[in-house]
C-alpha cells in the first residue's frame, strides 16, 4: 500500500504494469553484512545509578533542563551504545540540568550473535512500535511492553530526548523529527552544527505503532519538550560510532542553549525533506529496479523505482528521495519512504 501525506497533487506512486520490465534479481535472503565493530562491554552500566537498570543519570547540580540520550531501543543496533559507553567513560557532564543515558533493549543486547546478526534486533516485539498511549496502558504483555512501562518515567520527564539508530543497508545519516515546531528546531541545530551533511526528515510515522519519539511527551501542542531519532549509518561500521559520539557531544552542549532560548537557532537545516508517502510491499516479489541507497535523489516524476507484481511503484514528483529503501522486503513490510525537498 501507498500511504500519502499530501493531495494526491503528483504523480501517481502505484500504477498497473502496462508492460513487462526488467527487475533486479535480489536476493529473497539478507546478504551476509560485515561485522566491523566490537560489541561494546556494558556490564558498568547494567544495573543504573539511579533505580532503573541501564539508566545512567549524571546531575550537573545547576538548574536546567532534562534531557535524555537512548541507546539500543533495537539490541543489534550498538553502534549508537558503543558511543554512549565511551563518553560516559570520558565522563561527560552535561552544562546545567540533568543528563541521562538509557541503554534500552539489553536483554535482546545481549542475545546478539554475529552470525545471525538481524535476529537480536528484539525479544517478543519491536520497542519503537509501542510508545502510544493505548499500548502503554495495557497490562504487559511482552519483555518490551515490561521495559517500556519501567523506562516510562524517565520519558515522561525528558525535556529534550535524542533516540540513536543505525540502519541495515547502506544510507546517507540523516534525523527524523516529529512535526513539531520544537522538534524540528532541534533536528536543525544538531544538523547546523555538524560536519556531516545529515538529512533532516519529518515523515508519516510507521505503519507498526508509535515510536519513542511520537511518545505524547513530545507531540503535545504546546510545551518545550522536543525529540529526534538518529539514523547514524550502517549497523557495525566504525564511522557510525564516530557520528553519534558526535551527535551526542552535539546535543548534551547545545542542549541548554535550546531549552532556554538563549541562542539563535536556524529555521531548519540545508538539507530537509518531508515523507509524502510510505510503500508497503503488496507480493513477495517486490522488487526494486537498482539497488539503490538511502538518500538517493531521483530527478525526474514517474520514474519506477521497483515493481510490487503488478504494479510499478514511481516517483510522486521531481528530485524524489529515496529514504531507507529495504533491499530484502517480505510482503506486509514498509519498502521505502518517498520524500519531497524542502
Amino acid at each position: 500500500m501507498s500511504c500519502g501525506a499530501s493531495p494526491r497533487d503528483h504523480h501517481p506512486v502505484r500504477k498497473r504494469r502496462q508492460r513487462l520490465l526488467p527487475t533486479l534479481a535480489l536476493p529473497r535472503r539478507l546478504p551476509d553484512f560485515p561485522i566491523l565493530i566490537e560489541t561494546p562491554d556494558l556490564t558498568p552500566w547494567e544495573k543504573g545509578n539511579n533505580g532503573i537498570a541501564g539508566v545512567i543519570e549524571r546531575d550537573s547540580g545547576m538548574p536546567g533542563p532534562e534531557i535524555t540520550v537512548v541507546s539500543l531501543i533495537h539490541g543489534n543496533e550498538f553502534a549508537g551504545a558503543a558511543a554512549s559507553d565511551r563518553l560516559l567513560r570520558e565522563d561527560i557532564r552535561p552544562i546545567c540540568g540533568v543528563l541521562r543515558f538509557v541503554f534500552a533493549n539489553m536483554a535482546a543486547f545481549r542475545r546478539f550473535n554475529p552470525e545471525n546478526p538481524t535476529a537480536s534486533r528484539f525479544i517478543a516485539e519491536d520497542l519503537n512500535r509501542v510508545w502510544s498511549h493505548d499500548r502503554l496502558d495495557l497490562p504487559p504483555g511482552s519483555v518490551e511492553m515490561e521495559r517500556a512501562i519501567e523506562l516510562l518515567p524517565i520519558i515522561q520527564r525528558s525535556d529534550l530526548l535524542l533516540d540513536l539508530h543505525s540502519m541495515l543497508w547502506e544510507s546517507a545519516p540523516l534525523f527524523i523529527s516529529p512535526q513539531t515546531e520544537r522538534s524540528i528546531a532541534l533536528a536543525g541545530m544538531l544538523s547546523s552544527r555538524s560536519d556531516t551533511q545529515f538529512l533532516t526528515l519529518t515523515d508519516l510515522g510507521h505503519v507498526g505503532g508509535a515510536r519513542l519519539i511520537e511518545h505524547e511527551r513530545f507531540m503535545a501542542a504546546s510545551g518545550a519538550p522536543a525529540s529526534v531519532l538518529l539514523e547514524a549509518g550502517q549497523h557495525w561500521r566504525p564511522e557510525t560510532v564516530e557520528i553519534s559520539a558526535r551527535v551526542i557531544r552535539q546535543f548534551v552542549d547545545n542542549a541548554a542553549f535550546l531549552h532556554f532560548g538563549a541562542r539563535h537557532t536556524d529555521n531548519g537545516a540545508a538539507h530537509q525533506a518531508t515523507v509524502t508517502d510510505n510503500v508497503v510491499a503488496r507480493s513477495a516479489s517486490f522488487a526494486f529496479t537498482e539497488p539503490y541507497q538511502g538518500g538517493h535523489v531521483i530527478q525526474s516524476a514517474g520514474t519506477v523505482i521497483a515493481t510490487d507484481g503488478e504494479d510499478e511503484i514511481c516517483t510522486p514528483y521531481d528530485h524524489c528521495v529515496l529514504i531507507m529503501p529495504n533491499l530484502c522486503v517480505r510482503r506486509g513490510q514498509l519498502a521505502v519512504r518517498l520524500a519531497r525537498r524542502l
